[in-house]
């Protein structure tokens, strides 16, 4: 029933831009704080950005000052705007919805940024 689907990836030059959406369904997702992760190859998961159910947001420092992270509670969707894209942004980014013990991911898309 839950269901988190990405959209917006793709393969772009260095300095260029994406939006990443991820539209959520099958939850109260006002209440859900929500994320986006991403794993590049040979590296583990990790944490890009995340924004609460309020205003608070949390970036890596990687990502700092180029990417914003969004939420539209009336549209059930967080986006991701990464800006000056590098090439070691490559990765599968995924979305993740959390609230307390409700832990639910996407499937994930590819953004791969060539030099």
């Amino acid at each position: 029933q839950v269901q988190l689907v990405e959209s917006g990836g793709g393969l772009v030059q260095a300095g260029g831009s994406l939006r990443l959406s991820c539209a959520a369904s099958g939850i109260p997702f006002n209440i859900y704080t929500m994320a986006w992760y991403r794993r590049a190859p040979g590296k583990q998961r990790d944490l890009v950005a995340s924004i609460a159910s309020g205003i608070t947001t949390n970036y890596a420092d990687s990502v700092k000052g180029r990417f914003t992270i969004s939420r539209d509670n009336a549209k059930n969707t967080m986006y991701l705007q990464m800006n000056s894209l590098k090439p070691e942004d490559t990765a599968v980014y995924y979305c993740n919805a959390l609230y307390y013990k409700n832990n639910y991911w996407g499937q994930g898309t590819q953004v791969t940024v060539s030099s």
